[in-house]
């Protein structure tokens, strides 16, 4: 018979319960030759006490004892400790208590007289692995539950610091529909997540230039939502330096994207970013702008003119050798510009990219702001975009 444990520092602990003394002895006599420390007891009550006082990794029980039967006694464990097994012992004819002692969580049962004590060392060696199997599951349960805990805890702690960053996000953003005389710009952004990797800003450099953006940061989440950040930081700095009478060939958008191309790098966020950047000339009624691989293209409406400003370029943030072009164009004085980040496209239907931006053309009227687009676009309301959306729109004539 396999030895019981011998590695373990205490032996297993095995209480024999029965109150005719034969049967007793000769079963506690087996299990100490096998190796097993043993308790006996010559009724239920004072197994029960036997049980409570030496905690037993088995319990060996007739079912038929004066006081308390075996029955009462697998019921008072079973409250007490349900992982310690528990193996009846019934006579032949009383085979009615042993199926509900299994229903009451009997481990095992064997047929008085016990003829073969190699079917006893079965039934322990088996019920002692079982029970042994439980407690792991059981304590893998508990581990996975306060594994699930701790979980929740840093789900719910990630959710509060992004509800956090969301809420500087958006304070970071202009006001949605904002006037430096003559131009009207507006936006509207649907974040695929609390963070949100597409940004757009624009403000007055001065009397003369208004700066605007469109930014679409790869990837989603914090570290995108903190490349948004930087942008906002450069155009603090590009403020302070206006006020020191920055010079205009230093104002030019390709310089600016360059600027942001090294900081970028110098970051080493891996983080790149595509953009379209323009600058208003308001003395000369110009739009002076670079493109960092952006797309969609840019929709550009001049009275009955409609254009899609096709210029590339290469992504910001991903080569250091990038270079960046400037491109001027004449404004007229009802002139209307429409830039889309590519979460956009997603979400539109039409069988490829011809049918799409064709969509955009149509969405984008005489007058049309970012809300009005979104809202023929259909995506006003998006809860659930699988990438960060966003437009804006710059208009040559103010709205009331």
């Amino acid at each position: 018979m396999q030895a019981a444990q011998d590695k373990q520092e205490q032996p297993t602990r095995i209480l024999v319960v029965d109150d005719e003394a034969f049967v007793r002895v000769s079963l506690v006599a087996y299990l100490e030759d096998s190796g097993y420390e043993v308790v006996e007891a010559a009724d239920g009550e004072a197994g029960l006490a036997r049980f409570l006082e030496c905690k037993p990794n088995l319990i060996l029980c007739d079912l038929r004892m004066p006081r308390l039967d075996g029955l009462g006694l697998l019921r008072k464990v079973q409250e007490i400790d349900a992982l310690v097994p528990v193996i009846v012992v019934s006579g032949a004819g009383v085979i009615s208590d042993v199926v509900e002692a299994l229903r009451l969580g009997a481990s095992d049962y064997l047929i008085k007289p016990i003829i073969d004590l190699e079917v006893l060392e079965h039934a322990v060696s088996r019920s002692l692995e079982r029970a042994e199997l439980r407690r792991e599951n059981l304590r893998y349960r508990e581990e996975l539950e306060d594994a699930n805990r701790e979980l929740a805890r840093s789900l719910e702690v990630l959710r509060l610091d992004q509800q956090a960053g969301r809420e500087v996000q958006l304070n970071m953003l202009p006001a949605a529909n904002v006037c430096f005389d003559p131009y009207t710009f507006t936006h509207h952004i649907v974040p695929s997540l609390y963070l949100s990797g597409d940004f757009v800003d624009y403000f007055a450099l001065s009397d003369r230039f208004v700066m605007f953006y469109i930014a679409d940061v790869s990837g989603h989440g914090a570290s995108s939502a903190f490349v948004t950040v930087l942008l906002k930081n450069l155009s603090y700095e590009l403020l302070r330096q206006t006020d020191l009478n920055l010079d205009e060939e230093r104002l030019r958008p390709s310089r600016i994207l360059a600027r942001i191309n090294d900081v970028l790098l110098q970051v080493r966020m891996e983080k790149h970013m595509t953009t379209f950047l323009g600058i208003l000339d308001r003395e000369q009624q110009t739009l002076r702008y670079s493109v960092g691989g952006h797309y969609p293209y840019p929709i550009l409406r001049m009275g009955s003119e409609v254009r899609v400003l096709e210029e590339k370029g290469l992504p910001v943030g991903l080569f250091q050798e990038a270079k960046f072009e400037d491109k001027v164009i004449a404004l007229t004085d009802d002139f209307s510009l429409a830039v889309f980040s590519d979460g956009i496209m997603e979400v539109l239907g039409g069988a490829d990219l011809a049918v799409k931006e064709q969509m955009l053309l149509e969405a984008f009227e005489v007058g049309a702001t970012a809300q009005s687009i979104a809202e023929k676009l259909g995506i006003a309301g998006y809860k659930d975009a699988p990438d960060d959306i966003a437009i804006l729109t710059v208009s040559g004539v103010r709205r009331g």
